[in-house]
C-alpha cells in the first residue's frame, strides 16, 4: 500500500513523516488517531502468519526457511525458549514478516474501510508497526477505532489502551481549544518527534516537529557513559566518536523547525566532553578557548539538513 513505509525499498522515515505532514496540512484533517499495538512483534499469531505467507509466496524452499526462523526461539539465560506467537525483535526477518502481517490485516483492510465508510478525508501513515490516522469527523474516527480493534482482536492483537488516544489535531484545534477555555492543543509522537499545532508567520496552520524530550535525554544519557568509558582515550579517538554522534543526530533530526532541539543537543555533547576531559586529571589545564578550538575541530555544527516536506515529498510523488 502506498501508506506503508517501514522497511521498504526506496522507503525511509522522513519519507513517512513527510507524507503525514503532507496529508495533515493538505487534506482537511481535524483529529488524529495515535495507536500503538501492545507488544506486536510478541503477539504475532504463527497461524495466521503461516497462511499470509503461503498466500505471496509458491516457493517451498522460501516457506521451510521461514517456518525454522520462527521456531528457532530465543535464549534466555543460556537456555531456549520456544513459542508459538511472536517473532524476535530485532531480528534479520522480523520487520519484513511485520510487514506481511499487517498488510494483511492492516492496509488492505484500511483500503475497504475507507472506500466503504468513510465520507470526509482520511489519512493513513505506517511505519512498520506505528501508524498514525488522520480524519475530517469524529464520528468517523470513533467508528473507525472501535471496528479496528474488532479486526485486530481477530488475529489476535491488542491496541495498547494507555497509549491509544484520539486527540483533536489540525487547522481548527488550537482554535476549537481557545474557544472551550482550555489550554493548547494535544500533541501526539511519531518516529521519534512531537507534532504539535503551529503557525507560520504568515499565520498559515502548520505542524512543528521537535525531538521527543525523553529520546533526547536517553540518547544525551548514552553519550555520557560512553565518554566516561573513553575518558582516558586520546582526544582524536573521543573527537572521532562524538563527531559521528553529533552528524548522525543532526541528519535524522535535522528537519525544518526543529533547530533549538538540535542545538540543545549539541551543545550539551560539549558540554560533557570539557567536563570529562577537564576529569581526566586533578590539575588541568583545559581553558575555554582551548575547549572552543577542539569544538571546531571536531564537533560538527547543528544546522537543518533536511527540506520543507511539501518540497521533497512533492518531487518524490
Amino acid at each position: 500500500m502506498s501508506f506503508a513505509y517501514g522497511f521498504r525499498p526506496g522507503r525511509n522515515p522522513h519519507d513517512a513523516l513527510d507524507a503525514l505532514y503532507v496529508g495533515i496540512t493538505k487534506r482537511k484533517v481535524n483529529w488524529v488517531l495515535d495507536a500503538d499495538v501492545r507488544e506486536f512483534f510478541d503477539s504475532l499469531s504463527h497461524k495466521w502468519l503461516d497462511k499470509f505467507v503461503r498466500h505471496c509466496i509458491a516457493d517451498r524452499r522460501i516457506l521451510r526457511l521461514i517456518q525454522k526462523w520462527l521456531k528457532a526461539g530465543v535464549l534466555e539465560d543460556g537456555k531456549r525458549i520456544y513459542s508459538d506467537v511472536g517473532t524476535v525483535q530485532g531480528g534479520s526477518v522480523s520487520p519484513l514478516l511485520a510487514n506481511i502481517y499487517l498488510h494483511y490485516v492492516f492496509d488492505l483492510w484500511v483500503h475497504r474501510w475507507r472506500k466503504r465508510h468513510a465520507r470526509g478525508d482520511v489519512v493513513v501513515v505506517r511505519f512498520a508497526d506505528d501508524f498514525v490516522v488522520g480524519f475530517q469527523y469524529r464520528s468517523e474516527a470513533e467508528r473507525f477505532l472501535a471496528e479496528l480493534k474488532e479486526r485486530f482482536a481477530r488475529f489476535d492483537l491488542v491496541l495498547h489502551r494507555d497509549k491509544t488516544r484520539l486527540i483533536e489535531f489540525g487547522r481548527f484545534a488550537s482554535q476549537n481549544s481557545a474557544s472551550r477555555g482550555e489550554g493548547k492543543p494535544d500533541t501526539f509522537n511519531f518516529l521519534g518527534f512531537t507534532h504539535i499545532c503551529g503557525v507560520t508567520r504568515k499565520g498559515w496552520f502548520t505542524i512543528r516537529r521537535k525531538t521527543i524530550g525523553k529520546k533526547l535525554k536517553l540518547k544525551l544519557h548514552q553519550v555520557k557513559s560512553e565518554l566516561r568509558s573513553r575518558m582516558h582515550d586520546p582526544i582524536p579517538e573521543q573527537g572521532v566518536y562524538l563527531r559521528s554522534v553529533v552528524a548522525g543526530h543532526t541528519r535524522y533530526y535535522g528537519v525544518p523547525l526543529n533547530s533549538p532541539s538540535i542545538s540543545i543537543f549539541r551543545k550539551e555533547v560539549c558540554r560533557m566532553w570539557l567536563r570529562s576531559l577537564r576529569r581526566r586529571s586533578h590539575k588541568h589545564r583545559l581553558t575555554w578557548e582551548r575547549m572552543q578550538r577542539l569544538i571546531a575541530k571536531w564537533i560538527p555544527t547543528a544546522r537543518v539538513c533536511h527540506p520543507y516536506p511539501l518540497k521533497r515529498f512533492g518531487v518524490i510523488t
